[in-house]
């Protein structure tokens, strides 16, 4: 897809992969929105990068109705949603697994991404045309010690991202997952306090780069799934 005078939609954009997604697209000519749940500090990212913020929980159905509606007033039509908003919750073991755990991280990494999706891809649909980004994890590739909740959401946005892709492509929808590993982002951090970079760890702009390169190829093809890893992390 061309990226200049294109829209996209990018959740959890205030901070790390989100943030740097989004700046990237703008600084190639893409019209963006960000949503975030912290207001002040989704502002300031939008004002930073030039972006059109959208005060939302990715988490919350009435939110996500109200994504849509802030969307289209300024834009119009959109081209691409990037479902980045996630969160890890607690880490716990089996022997301490709680259902609350589940229900908060599930909110935001699978139902949320899900009725986010629901609505691209009605619009999508319409115009016969559209881009769903789905940022995962490689945690949604192989399991791990107290990752039961994480990962199994992570799992499941895989899974959901497989049936989304045989459903949409008849209409010209590019699903695509991105894995990312461990990347110095503020992930995990009650303050947004992102974390400082080391030369052999992965950044945002990575995992930004590989988003936008994916969307840049053609759309007569697509990657159905990309992983991105530190070259050399030890």
């Amino acid at each position: 897809m061309q990226i200049k005078d294109s829209t996209f939609l990018v959740t959890g954009g205030s901070l790390g992969i989100g943030k740097a997604t989004a700046k990237l697209l703008i600084e190639k000519g893409g019209k963006v929105a960000i949503t975030g749940r912290n207001k002040s500090r989704l502002e300031k990212a939008a004002k930073e990068i030039g972006a059109f913020p959208i005060h939302a929980d990715a988490g919350k159905p009435e939110d996500i109705k109200k994504t849509y509606d802030e969307f289209l007033k300024e834009f119009k039509k959109l081209d691409c949603l990037i479902n980045n908003a996630g969160i890890g919750g607690k880490w716990n073991q089996v022997f301490d697994l709680d259902l609350e755990d589940f229900m908060n991280v599930y909110s935001i990494n699978v139902f949320g991404a899900a009725l986010m999706a629901k609505y691209a891809a009605n619009l999508f649909k319409k115009q016969n045309y559209g881009n769903i980004i789905n940022v995962s994890s490689t945690a949604g590739t192989k399991g791990f010690a107290n990752g039961t909740v994480y990962a199994s959401s992570k799992f499941a946005l895989r899974g959901m991202t497989q049936c989304w892709q045989a459903e949409l492509r008849k209409y010209n929808v590019r699903v695509i997952l991105v894995n990312p590993s461990e990347v110095l982002t503020a992930f995990g951090d009650d303050e947004g306090k992102e974390r400082k970079e080391v030369s052999n760890k992965l950044r945002s702009y990575e995992i930004a780069h590989t988003i936008v390169s994916t969307l840049e190829m053609d759309d007569r093809g697509f990657v159905p799934e990309v992983t991105v890893w530190a070259t050399n992390p030890f």
